[in-house]
């Protein structure tokens, strides 16, 4: 049972619970999934010269294999971020990528904006992931409400439209039990 409410905390999201918020934060987290499969493709498209110019460039070891770690982090991580599972573990692993590229950039221009402004703000969206969860409209969301149906509030449930459903099959729990 405490295995059970840990993990429930685990996937729980813990931003605001109204409706507009948790619509904006799902579109960010569709775009953001959407657009992060584009970056993992043109890895393995040229996977060699990716490990050339900037796993090599940096001094890391196995530079092939640390470009196909980063490459299938960014095709699974970030449909996994998209739909909102598991989307912790997806954010640390996205945010991970980022920060290396983000490196990459200074280690090559500098403090140059044009260079770092898009690894930057994916870095920044995947910590906000990362430390807030995937938000009410996720399958992390589902989750949680099914290790532990106390741990979202009855206003989060109402959010993710649960609370009609699980009060329908109270009422249809208790006939059953009545007869």
């Amino acid at each position: 049972m405490q295995l059970t409410a840990t993990a429930a905390k685990l996937f729980r999201p813990n931003v605001s619970a109204n409706t507009l918020s948790q619509t904006t934060l799902a579109i960010l987290r569709v775009t953001l999934g959407i657009m992060m499969v584009h970056n993992g493709l043109d890895k393995l498209a040229d996977i060699e010269n990716f490990a050339r110019a900037y796993v090599e460039y940096l001094g890391l070891p196995f530079p092939i294999f640390l470009s196909y770690v980063a490459a299938y982090t960014e095709l699974i991580g970030a449909p996994l971020l998209a739909i909102g599972l598991f989307s912790r573990f997806a954010s640390l692993g996205l945010f991970g990528t980022m920060c290396v590229a983000m490196y990459h950039h200074i280690s090559v221009a500098g403090l140059s904006l044009p260079y770092l402004e898009l690894s930057a703000i994916y870095a920044a969206s995947f910590l906000y992931f990362l430390v807030n969860g995937a938000g009410l409209y996720s399958f992390d969301a589902l989750i949680t409400n099914f290790l532990d149906n106390t741990v979202l509030s009855l206003k989060e449930k109402q959010i993710m439209r649960l609370e009609k459903s699980y009060q329908a099959s109270e009422l249809a729990q208790d006939k059953t039990t009545v007869s």
